[in-house]
């Protein structure tokens, strides 16, 4: 668009501001103020910058009105100046366009005071070649801006939807889509393997995230987004679309294999029947569009051992055993299933794990044997040398669950007294000679972290043990200073590159086998010790009721302690 003058012919002004409104998708009202804003700069370029000039086009009937404003302020009004607060750099002293001084105003009109207001009518004027540019890009830079918060605010609430576009650019493996009213990106890594797209074709995506960015709307496309398969389904099950089939997870390998966890809400209805059809006909039209990925389709259950056992189909399960604390699964299965349960390249455990949300981990029934034998034997070892018993006694020990020394000196005596062939006076003396064993161990471990020069300090840390101690002074981390210039790494371990080769690096507590909140935790306690960071406040809870509060057992030394509290 082009304005040569502000005495041009009214309608044609209008005539223009609606061609682009329209052009752009955006409202009349937002061209019409960049219109206004354009002529401002060029009426301030003719009549000094100093001056305060107002633009005002009526909607209407296109007259423009050019004012020209003073306002009255104090004699000694200061305007600028200060700190900004983004920066931190000093802001300067700068009086705005059209401000006139009190004592300046009394000699013009004896009636003046702060906060008048002048206002003068300016005659129309020709726009010359550079303002004429100036003013063209003032508008199109409005109107630019006012189109990008357009299509964001149009896109922002369609997270989620299938769209349908045309292909418009190919740039590096990321394909831009032209979608009508805006424009998408579809990254590599979110596009299937091996698929191609020439500029023209028509596809089909999935909008994953919008995103506001200084250089526009980013309207970010997917067809590997397990949502996309979800949506698909949708469209092809009437069930799904109607929520009487619910899709609760998808896990994807984009163009090979995916797993979907369904469920219903008619108990009369088959949700994995329904979603493959009749003789597939429904899930072979997903597949078609997902260029042959082989998609399973598994029944959902709240309880979650089943959920994972019928996540690792086809292969058979003869065995779950559950951490809930670490979020991992130990699955047994038939020696002849572990290729079928792992998957070509590990697939079908990795897709099972994405699917539930657990950390699984397959061993074969002779493995499981194998380990079990070797715990047996070695707990039944460990019970003969500490607590000086024959085999027999540590056979039942182990028998009966007890894992370690520590369980046997400091579970209820009741519990020992009830294995078969013990009585009470049996019991007594087994954990007596468990916190004999326990008390000597601890008093080695004290000696030895004293010979290492750790100091006691560290003992005050909360989740630091004696063997930690021992570790950490064999480390040559000493002191509280010591642990709390540590990062998480250091106790863990870490990986390096040497050589072209991936090296593992043995962290100080590595053989704790610390999770990387654990270790973080244990460094922020050792930086609040030293003052170099503040403790977070925590809200205090009032104990109420017979039981004993959760601050008696923190404070007793020992699980028996705790039971006296």
């Amino acid at each position: 668009m082009s304005l040569t003058g502000i005495s041009a012919n009214r309608l044609e002004l209008l005539q223009i501001a609606e061609a682009v409104a329209r052009e752009k998708s955006i409202d009349k009202e937002i061209v019409i103020e960049a219109i206004e804003e354009a002529i401002q700069k060029g009426a301030r370029a003719r009549y000094g910058a100093e001056h305060d000039i107002r633009v005002h086009i009526d909607p209407k009937t296109g007259e423009t009105t050019i004012k020209r404003v003073v306002t009255v302020v104090a004699d000694d009004a200061v305007f600028g100046g200060g700190i900004d607060e983004e920066t931190g750099e000093e802001l300067p002293f700068e009086e705005p366009p059209g401000i006139l001084r009190l004592a300046d105003a009394k000699r013009r009109d004896k009636n003046a005071e702060v906060g008048s207001v002048y206002e003068e009518l300016l005659p129309p004027f020709e726009f010359g070649r550079v303002q004429t540019q100036m003013a063209r890009q003032v508008v199109m830079g409005k109107v630019r801006d006012a189109e990008r918060e357009r299509q964001y605010e149009e896109y922002k609430d369609r997270v989620g939807e299938i769209v349908n576009g045309t292909v418009k650019r190919v740039e590096y493996g990321n394909v831009v889509v032209d979608l009508g009213r805006g424009e998408g990106i579809m990254r590599r890594d979110q596009s299937i393997p091996r698929e191609n797209f020439n500029i023209g074709d028509r596809i089909r995506c999935y909008i994953y995230d919008v995103r506001r960015e200084t250089k526009g709307p980013q309207i970010l496309l997917s067809r590997a987004h397990g949502g996309f398969m979800a949506k698909l389904f949708a469209q092809e099950v009437p069930e799904v679309y109607d929520a009487v089939i619910e899709i609760r997870a998808v896990a994807r390998d984009p163009g090979s294999r995916a797993k979907m966890a369904v469920i219903s809400n008619d108990s009369s209805i088959d949700p994995v029947g329904a979603c493959v059809g009749m003789r597939g006909s429904r899930v072979q039209a997903v597949v078609a569009e997902l260029q042959g990925e082989k998609i399973d389709i598994i029944q959902w259950s709240q309880d979650e051992a089943t959920f994972i056992v019928n996540a690792l189909a086809p292969a058979e399960v003869s065995k779950v055993v559950m951490d809930e604390e670490d979020e991992r699964v130990e699955v047994v299965v038939p020696d002849e299933q572990l290729s079928l349960a792992i998957g070509r390249r590990g697939q079908n455990v990795r897709l099972a794990s994405q699917l539930t949300g657990w950390q699984i981990d397959i061993m074969t029934e002779s493995q499981e044997s194998e380990r079990r034998q070797r715990e047996f034997t070695e707990r039944t070892a460990l019970f003969q040398e500490a607590l000086d018993v024959d085999e027999v006694i540590a056979q039942l020990l182990v028998t009966e669950g007890f894992a370690s020394v520590e369980d046997v000196a400091y579970v209820d005596a009741s519990e020992v007294a009830a294995i078969e062939g013990f009585d009470e006076d049996t019991a007594e003396e087994i954990q007596a000679r468990a916190r004999d064993y326990l008390e000597k161990e601890a008093a080695e471990y004290d000696a030895k972290r004293r010979e290492l020069g750790v100091e006691d300090g560290i003992l005050e840390i909360e989740g630091i043990t004696l063997p930690m101690a021992v570790a950490l002074g064999e480390g040559d981390v000493k002191t509280i200073e010591d642990l709390a210039g540590l990062v998480p790494d250091d106790l863990r371990g870490w990986f390096e590159t040497r050589n072209g080769e991936r090296v593992r690096e043995a962290g100080i507590l590595e053989a704790f086998g610390l999770e990387p909140q654990d270790a973080e935790a244990l460094i922020m306690r050792a930086r609040i010790a030293m003052g170099w960071v503040e403790a977070p406040e925590e809200p205090v809870e009032e104990f109420v009721g017979d039981e004993p509060s959760e601050e008696v057992f923190a404070e007793a030394e020992t699980p028996a302690e705790a039971q006296d509290a």
